[in-house]
């Protein structure tokens, strides 16, 4: 198979040609059809995550087919279309699994890096960590939502049932967000970069109510802010944003420092929050609202080959909605 592989942290990807990988034992491989690429890679190839081992093939946003299974996992897979997301293994037996909190296990595995990812022709993936995708007929459109529809999810949960939702960020994560909002009847404001006027159009096709720079105060008083962008000055400017009781949830892995400020910005009972990984019911949960939402994704496609340039244009904000690579 070909492969793109991280072979030090802050390097290009390198295309690689390698053996067909095989399943062990209650694993299967998926032939990929589509990996979106996650400011999460990002942080893994720029050398921004701990304990990162290479070489590494990154990409967790993995849809295809089963076209392989070990022993144990079920010969009628064969041919599925299933997705993979951040998520690739837990323990199952330390406190936080045993808690139903399987994004806090101590001894997790995560696709894309700790474990090779979907940056190739094939992936291998824990039978129990895949989640069906019969009902999604577009791969490309599909692969978004394995970790940015995840994670965003989870976040908008966090937020609870707050009415008014900023979106600091207005990435893959937040033009997902804003549609299930919209559908749900809640009201969206969305932030972005300075000046990112394309962005800020994208949001308002999308339904937000109102768009304009991170640094601008919002027309109303906010119940709850999530943060997407991995830009720790935009947590004060938040919690400034929300009113007394609001939320300010952190959605991402990676963030910049996070600078002093006062402790009015908290009082009133704010609360600061962070999001961290997902679990598979979040996943089936969430591509059920997805499908009832009729969910549409934006995309670029890119072949496999151009991994590097893809993370380029993510790098730099060229895009608006998700780079997809497709082998």
């Amino acid at each position: 198979m070909k492969a793109m592989v991280l072979n030090a942290a802050g390097s290009p990807l390198v295309a690689e040609m390698r053996p067909d990988p095989v399943p062990a034992p209650g694993e299967l491989r998926i032939r990929v059809e589509a990996c979106a690429i996650c400011r999460t890679d990002l942080h893994v190839v720029d050398g921004e995550l701990p304990d990162l081992q290479c070489p590494r093939v990154p990409g967790h946003e993995v849809v295809g087919r089963i076209d392989l299974v070990g022993a144990g996992a079920a010969p009628e897979l064969i041919g599925r279309r299933v997705g993979l997301g951040w998520l690739g293994h837990a323990c199952g037996h330390c406190p936080y699994c045993r808690a139903l909190r399987e994004n806090l296990c101590d001894s997790p595995a995560f696709t894309g890096y700790t474990r090779d990812g979907g940056f190739a022709n094939h992936v291998i993936a824990h039978a129990t960590y895949v989640f069906p995708l019969d009902e999604f007929s577009d791969p490309v459109a599909a692969a978004p939502l394995m970790c940015a529809g995840l994670i965003g999810w989870r976040s908008l949960r966090s937020a609870g049932a707050a009415r008014r939702i900023g979106l600091y960020g207005f990435g893959v994560a937040a033009h997902i967000l804003a549609q299930i909002c919209h559908w749900q009847g809640r009201e969206v404001y969305a932030f972005t970069r300075p000046d990112d006027e394309a962005a800020q159009a994208h949001a308002r096709s999308l339904g937000a109510c109102w768009a304009g720079s991170s640094a601008e105060k919002p027309p109303v008083a906010l119940d709850a802010a999530l943060i997407f962008a991995p830009v720790g000055t935009l947590i004060p400017l938040a919690l400034s944003a929300v009113v007394k009781g609001g939320r300010v949830v952190c959605g991402g892995i990676h963030m910049s420092d996070i600078p002093s400020f006062g402790y009015d910005l908290l009082w009133h009972e704010r609360e600061l929050v962070s999001v961290a990984n997902l679990t598979r019911a979040d996943g089936h949960e969430f591509l059920a609202v997805a499908r009832q939402a009729g969910i549409a994704t934006k995309t670029a496609v890119y072949r496999l080959e151009q991994a590097n340039e893809a993370l380029s244009d993510l790098r730099a904000g060229r895009l608006q909605g998700a780079a997809v690579l497709v082998p």
